[in-house]
């Protein structure tokens, strides 16, 4: 056995131990998430879920502009309906408001600087996912620039404005966010947020967000990404040193990275075992978008279906095996597809994606490594004004960059909700 292969062994050994003793040290019955024999429980019994994408709910959930806590509550109520109890949240929006294609309002204005309307808009939506039963997992950062995310951080460190791919095209701005992997005063801003937020204490509930078992995961980002083979290993210990950040915070509750699994490590399948085995990872992650890596077109949505299956079984596969090997669980925690025709509007025919969704379900619903899966996104009870989002429109389920009704699943799309309320019900046996 080669020296390298000890190496792994060794830190492979030693992150599950450490990971088995963080376990074993907590309650049963706490109502918080925890990890065990390679799967998740929750109060003492194995725990599954189909849920969804919700970014907006801290947003919706505040009174001021954007907020609206009446859908909020009605939203909250259908998902919980369906069975959808595991909801991926976006913690905040970073950056100056009045930039097109970026989520607004903000929560992080500048650097230390913090728009208490969506923090309060935060407490309420925990409040009411606690009293629900429902589960949030918690990015608190972004590699695109529909947050801010990376961009911000690099600014606020001298790098200068970031390049919207709206008007400079995607490889500027992946040329200059590629920065941010190496940049330890953007790593520094960053790390200032992660203690602001996980020190907080919920004004409605009194609890320290430490202590409250409606959050079940903290994640790094929303698919963190070197951007460059030159910046894989700064990026490895970019996400080693914030997951131990996290660890030292808050021992209780689980924390992931947020990837896209392989894809999201430049293709580099050694990079994404490495981040997935560190010991304060409890859990890995995968995304899955067939139109975005030209598994399938605009033109050909329904054409293409089945090779679009062909090619998630395949990506997915490769994940669920290095899971096993880890004895960690995996999230499929995004995938998506547009509506026939790539038209927009709710109520248009999903022949695609229900048969896409319906194959997705079915493909991990009994495999044991894939413990939850979370589509993109839910749009429920929003119909779109325009096709690209302005402010005052309603939010959805696709962000500000994308075209509004893309990937969401409204609440007048029955056929794909049959199937999500279906296959929910299989994950919870």
């Amino acid at each position: 056995m080669k020296k390298t292969s000890i190496i792994a062994v060794l830190f492979l050994t030693v992150a599950a131990a450490i990971t088995s003793c963080r376990q074993a040290a907590a309650p049963a019955d706490d109502g918080f998430v925890k990890c065990q024999d390679g799967g998740f429980v929750l109060n003492g019994k194995p725990y599954r879920y189909v849920g969804t994408n919700f970014w907006y709910g801290a947003i919706l959930g505040s009174e001021g502009q954007g907020g609206d806590r009446e859908r909020l509550s009605r939203e909250l109520d259908q998902l919980h309906a369906l069975g959808l109890d595991n909801l991926r949240i976006l913690v905040g929006s970073d950056g100056q408001r009045g930039v097109t294609s970026k989520v607004e309002p903000t929560l992080q204005e500048a650097p230390g600087v913090y728009n208490d309307t969506i923090l309060a808009g935060l407490d309420y939506l925990l409040q009411e996912m606690g009293r629900r039963g429902m589960k949030a997992v918690l990015y608190l950062n972004n590699s695109w620039e529909w947050s801010g995310g990376y961009g911000f951080y690099l600014e606020h460190a001298g790098c200068g404005p970031t390049p919207m791919p709206n008007e400079a095209g995607y490889q500027a701005f992946m040329h200059h966010v590629a920065q941010y992997a190496a940049n330890e005063r953007a790593h520094e801003l960053f790390y200032d947020y992660v203690r602001f937020i996980l020190g907080r204490t919920n004004r409605y509930t009194g609890l320290a967000y430490t202590d409250d078992p409606a959050i079940m995961s903290w994640q790094i980002g929303n698919e963190p990404r070197a951007f460059s083979d030159e910046g894989k290993p700064a990026f490895a210990r970019w996400l080693s040193e914030a997951s131990a950040l996290i660890r030292e915070l808050d021992g209780r509750h689980l924390i992931s990275i947020g990837s896209e699994g392989i894809v999201g490590c430049e293709g580099d399948s050694a990079l994404y075992a490495q981040v997935s085995a560190d010991p304060n990872i409890d859990y890995l992650n995968a995304h899955v978008w067939p139109l975005n890596w030209q598994w399938t077109d605009k033109d050909s949505l329904l054409e293409r279906v089945d090779i679009s299956c062909q090619k998630t079984a395949e990506y997915v596969g490769r994940h669920v095996a290095l899971a096993r090997e880890l004895k960690k669980p995996l999230v499929i925690e995004e995938f998506g597809y547009p509506r026939d025709g790539f038209i927009f509007t709710p109520g248009s025919p999903t022949e695609g994606r229900d048969r896409y969704y319906d194959f997705m379900f079915s493909l991990i619903v009994d495999q044991p490594e894939v413990c939850g899966c979370n589509f993109w996104g839910w749009g429920g009870e929003a119909r779109p004004v325009h096709e690209q989002w302005q402010v005052g429109d309603p939010y959805s389920g696709d962000p500000a960059q994308e075209q509004q009704g893309l990937n969401s699943v409204f609440s007048c799309d029955s056929t794909t909700l049959t199937i999500i309320k279906r296959y929910n019900d299989q994950f919870r046996k």
